[in-house]
């Protein structure tokens, strides 16, 4: 996979451009260990690795603490188990978990909460060996959590399209939608009447969203 050709960013002179430029994020999920601007992707397995284990994105040199809470992993293990069942059988490519580093470029390492790689996608048609691949998944899926900024998740889409990622789902947990989108801009926004269905990446995929947002009214 090619890198994107994209200018190198500007310098950075203060904290606030520094936070505005990673989308308005809180500053509690800016790690200063490495200084911000020299991280490398050894920091991002170091902190998978470290005693307080910490799931980092690498954006120019800085590592970015990715926002995940119990209810967004709930969402994500049953979008897993759904898209699996429906990828699996008809040998179609790999469906991965919110710890599946993907670089983009170099320099550019980003955690879909939920992806599913084409094997056309992949180098020789085998799952990466190496624990942060050369990747761009054909579906990427986001769900939201309190701390993502809107600032945030455009930079993601941006991201995810310069590396020739097909489609991006956003899941709110909250509002219990799911905006579809592909390109940066324009998403189609599906709620618990609607159906959510795999465009022309998972052709014949389809997930009533009534039934994805019922594991969030399960009760013992």
């Amino acid at each position: 996979m090619s890198a994107p050709a994209l200018p190198s960013p500007p310098l950075i002179e203060d904290l606030a451009e520094l936070l505005d430029r990673l989308g308005g994020i809180s500053p509690a999920r800016v790690r200063y260990r490495p200084p911000p601007g020299t991280a490398t992707e050894a920091d991002v397995l170091a902190a998978m690795e470290a005693p307080r284990k910490r799931l980092c994105e690498l954006i120019d040199g800085v590592l970015v603490e990715k926002a995940m809470g119990f209810t967004e992993s709930l969402l994500a293990a049953a979008l897993i188990a759904i898209l699996r069942a429906f990828v699996r059988p008809r040998h179609l490519g790999l469906v991965t978990a919110p710890d599946g580093t993907m670089r983009l470029w170099a320099g550019r390492v980003r955690i879909p909460d939920v992806a599913f790689t084409s094997w056309d996608r992949l180098p020789g048609r085998r799952r990466p060996t190496e624990p942060v691949p050369s990747v761009a998944p054909d579906l990427a899926v986001e769900i939201l959590s309190r701390s993502n900024t809107a600032g945030e998740m455009r930079l993601k889409r941006q991201d995810y399209f310069a590396a020739s990622v097909r489609l991006v789902w956003e899941v709110d947990p909250v509002a219990r939608t799911v905006s579809v989108y592909t390109a940066v801009e324009g998403p189609t926004v599906l709620t618990t009447a609607d159906a959510l269905d795999g465009g022309a990446v998972l052709p014949g995929f389809t997930l009533p969203l009534a039934e994805l947002f019922a594991e969030l009214d399960e009760q013992g």
